[in-house]
């Protein structure tokens, strides 16, 4: 630990006392003091390291060396906001305009994921003249009041769902009422979009709006950011190629993906009596739904909150999610490596050894007389 940096404890004595409870830490029963990061690593105050697979807003990965000093060479020169004349956020946009099909080349820069639904949702009702959303069921879109209001994830548990927001089902092949066995669950569930925009407007409603994904921000409002992401763009693709040692993502990918939904890759760890799986993903950001039976599909959610503290343990940084809180949620930035995947994998395969062999030790007394 640094000289100048203060006790774990004393901080988060801190932080309970000056910050609001509604802002949770990772791991609250114990958590991490992480005073830095390099890369698709996280490091404590003692200068463990740990594998993050929680970060994938640091795309390129933490602190990487051409967007620091890209930021750093920026803010030594000017640091305002885009009503001035400047080359950077013009020659950004050029550069977008040039990934995108040609109806979509006129640009805002926000700050945030959530200023940029809200200003999407303004600019809906703004064209349509009408107030009323349709969104999916589990959405969240943001923090704003705004959002709030069109996510289920967020209303439920709040102030519920207001009369102009209709929700439909989210299109899951696993949970949802369409599922793998299904002929085309795609266009049953596109017909339940439809049946729920016809039965709004049976009720006089007009949709302005369908929010079907959370739009990312690429940008914000002061000049540097533009340099900033244009920066992060050069990084990403000088470092994600596959020729690229070890950025190596699809690579990961591939170990990770097949491993999950094949529990016999992990020599029946995952079958009962401990517990399987259903993974969905694209790219890196992949979710493993945890579940205690087969047949109910009964979200394991004390299961994977162990996991996930266990993981802690072996400094790989990890979180939860879903409705039930039982989704492991794997999203790490872009350089995680294919080594990586490997190190990740088999802690997991012995973490879920551990749980397979006390929960049949268990099993063993109970049948002892």
């Amino acid at each position: 630990m640094a000289a100048d940096q203060r006790p774990k404890a004393d901080t988060l004595a801190l932080r309970q006392r000056l910050i609001s409870s509604s802002c949770r830490l990772f791991f609250p029963e114990d958590p991490v003091k992480i005073v830095r990061a390099q890369g698709q690593y996280m490091y404590d105050e003692q200068g463990a390291e740990y594998i993050d697979c929680i970060s994938n807003v640091a795309h390129v990965g933490h602190c990487h060396p051409l967007v620091v000093r890209a930021a750093h060479e920026q803010n030594q020169v000017l640091n305002t906001n885009s009503r001035y004349l400047h080359d950077n956020i013009v020659d950004y946009a050029q550069r977008l305009s040039e990934t995108l099909p040609e109806q979509l080349c006129v640009f805002y820069f926000l700050n945030s994921g959530s200023e940029a639904n809200d200003l999407a949702l303004r600019l809906a009702r703004h064209y349509t003249g009408h107030q009323d959303v349709v969104v999916l069921d589990h959405a969240y879109h943001g923090h704003l009041s705004s959002l709030i209001d069109i996510s289920p994830y967020k209303f439920r548990n709040l102030d519920g769902q207001k009369e102009w927001v209709h929700v439909a089902p989210l299109p899951d092949t696993y949970r949802g009422p369409y599922r793998e066995d299904h002929p085309n669950p795609a266009m049953a569930y596109a017909n339940e979009v439809k049946r729920v925009v016809s039965s709004a407007q049976e009720k006089g409603r007009k949709i302005a709006a369908f929010f079907a994904e959370s739009l990312p921000s690429v940008g914000g409002q002061i000049i540097p950011p533009a340099g900033y992401f244009s920066q992060v763009a050069d990084s990403r693709e000088k470092t994600s190629s596959l020729t690229s040692s070890p950025w190596a993502s699809p690579l990961a990918m591939a170990t990770l993906l097949p491993a999950w939904p094949q529990p016999s890759l992990w020599r029946g760890h995952l079958k009962p009596p401990a517990l399987s799986t259903s993974t969905r993903g694209v790219g890196l950001f992949i979710g493993v739904d945890l579940i205690k039976d087969e047949a109910t599909r009964t979200p394991a959610t004390e299961e994977a909150a162990y996991l996930v503290s266990r993981l802690k343990e072996n400094y790989v940084l990890l979180s939860t999610d879903g409705p039930g809180r039982n989704i492991l949620k794997f999203k790490p930035p872009m350089c995680f490596s294919l080594d990586n995947a490997r190190q990740v994998v088999a802690k997991l395969d012995a973490i879920l050894t551990d749980m397979e062999e006390k929960v049949r030790s268990c099993e063993t007394l109970r049948l002892q007389p």
